[in-house]
C-alpha cells in the first residue's frame, strides 16, 4: 500500500519519545508535516532534532493544562490529524491509590484528549475530512492489578472515542482508538524492573516479565514502538475512510477475546 499525506498537518501529543515519538516520524516519513509535542520547549527541540526529519515542527506545551494546551493551539491552530499519545502510568498497590492520583491520571490521559478533540474537531468537520485517534492500551480491556488506576483511564477512552466518531458521522472525519499492547520503551523498561529483579540483564529482564506478568501474550515479546505506528499511519491515511468508531488492537495477541 501506497500511504501519501502530503498537504496534511498533524499533531502527536506526548511525541518527544517512545510510542509517540515512532508515530510522530511515522506520520512525517508518509508526508504529513507533524507538530512534535512535550511539555518543554527543551525537551521538544531535543527530538525534533533527534529524529531529523523536514517535516517536523515544534508545538511544546504541557496540554493536560489549559495554559499549555493554548500554547498547543497557537503553534497549531488547525491540524487534519489528531493522535492523542499523552499518557502516565506507574505500578501503584490498588488499595494505596489516593483520590489524588485518581483525578491525575484521569486528567492527563483522558481529559487532555477531550479538550484536544473539542479544539479541533469542529474544523475537521467543517471542512469535510479528519483522523482522530486516541492510543488505548491493553489494559482498557484487561485492567492490571497492579495499575488500576491506568487501567481505569484507557478504558474511558474507548468511551470517548467511540462517542465523538458518532459526533463525527456522515462527516469525512474518523475516529478510532488504537489498543497498543505490551510496548518496548524507556519508561516500559523502568517500569519492568519494578516488577523483576533489578539487577538482570534487560533481554532476561523482558523474559521474565513476559513470563510471569503478561504470559497472555501470543507473540511473547515486547512490541517495538514502530508496530504501533504502523498502524497510526494507515488509519490516519484515505485508505481507512471506512474504519471508525473502533477499537483497533496491535497488542501482539495479549487480549485473549475476539473483539475489545
Amino acid at each position: 500500500m501506497s500511504i501519501d499525506l502530503s498537504g496534511k498537518t498533524a499533531l502527536v501529543t506526548g511525541s518527544t519519545q517512545g510510542i509517540g515519538a515512532a508515530i510522530a516520524a511515522g506520520l512525517a516519513r508518509a508526508g504529513a508535516r507533524v507538530g512534535v509535542n512535550g511539555r518543554s520547549e527543551g525537551s521538544v527541540a531535543a527530538a525534533v532534532e533527534r529524529m531529523d526529519h523536514g517535516g517536523l515542527v515544534a508545538a511544546p506545551g504541557d496540554v493536560s493544562t489549559e495554559d499549555g494546551l493554548q500554547r498547543v493551539l497557537s503553534s497549531l491552530p488547525q491540524v487534519d490529524i489528531l493522535v492523542n499519545n499523552l499518557g502516565i502510568f506507574e505500578a501503584r498497590p490498588a488499595l494505596e491509590i489516593t483520590d489524588a492520583e485518581w483525578r491525575r491520571y484521569f486528567d492527563v490521559n483522558v481529559l487532555a484528549a477531550v479538550r484536544l478533540t473539542r479544539a479541533y474537531l469542529p474544523g475537521m468537520i467543517e471542512r469535510g475530512w479528519g483522523r482522530i485517534q486516541y492510543i488505548a492500551s491493553d489494559s482498557a480491556v484487561a485492567t492490571p492489578i497492579e495499575m488500576i488506576h491506568y487501567g481505569m483511564s484507557k478504558t474511558a477512552l474507548l468511551a470517548v472515542s467511540r462517542g465523538f466518531a458518532k459526533e463525527a458521522a456522515g462527516s469525512g472525519v474518523t475516529v478510532n482508538s488504537v489498543i497498543a499492547g505490551p510496548t518496548h520503551t524507556g519508561g516500559v523498561e523502568e517500569f519492568v524492573y519494578q516488577l523483576v529483579d533489578k539487577e538482570l540483564p534487560w533481554e532476561e529482564a523482558q523474559r521474565a516479565f513476559m513470563l510471569k506478568h503478561r504470559p497472555q501474550s501470543l507473540i511473547q515479546r515486547l512490541i517495538e514502538p514502530e508496530e504501533i505506528a504502523n498502524m497510526v499511519v494507515y488509519l490516519s491515511s484515505p485508505l481507512a475512510s471506512a474504519t471508525t468508531g473502533g477499537a483497533l488492537r496491535v497488542d501482539g495477541g495479549y487480549v485473549d477475546a475476539i473483539l475489545p
